[in-house]
């Protein structure tokens, strides 16, 4: 007569083909799956082509310098301009001979000389990059250097064959305002 406790012994585990959560056990152990050619060469490229799409779109006209860099949140959005347009800096704000890159509203805005406000889109015409900074009468894009006049917008280095387009600005009050 035999009575079953519910307990096992050792050598009825080691007998068992499942465990108690119902795991295989003991026999021989899988083999290490093996990646293809084709695998291996796919994640290389997607991995390759994340590195370039970063290198490309990593610089988003951060610079942080407060005198020619980049103004993030800069401006209250929805102002009360007269255009009914984004109020983007006080003139006292933009620098004479430089500018400040507005990130969130893609545009940049120089002051060439006193007095005197322009506006451009701040993506660059290389690869759509933010451009990142102006100073000395020069707009500059850090992704591939390339390089616009801060009066015109023109290009003039880098890469970029094309100009920075010219954006429409007010400038009333003391306040410039992106129409």
């Amino acid at each position: 007569m035999s009575t079953d406790t519910g307990a096992r012994t050792a050598a009825d585990a080691t007998d068992a083909t499942e465990d108690a959560v119902g795991r295989p056990v003991g026999g021989p152990a899988r083999p290490p799956r093996v990646l293809g050619r084709r695998a291996v060469v796919t994640a290389v490229g997607a991995a390759g082509a994340a590195v370039a799409l970063t290198a490309c779109g990593a610089d988003d006209g951060r610079e942080a310098d407060g005198t020619n860099g980049s103004a993030e949140g800069s401006g209250s959005t929805g102002g009360s301009g007269t255009g009914g347009g984004t109020v983007l800096a006080r003139t006292t704000e933009i620098p004479e001979g430089g500018g400040t890159v507005f990130k969130d509203q893609r545009v940049v805005v120089t002051q060439p000389t006193a007095g005197e406000f322009k506006a451009f889109s701040a993506t660059c015409t290389h690869q759509g990059c933010l451009v990142s900074k102006v100073a000395s009468g020069t707009i500059t894009c850090a992704c591939h250097n390339s390089t616009f006049d801060a009066a015109t917008g023109a290009r003039t280095g880098g890469p970029a064959t094309a100009p920075l387009p010219e954006q429409k600005i007010t400038v009333e009050g003391g306040s410039i305002t992106l129409a």
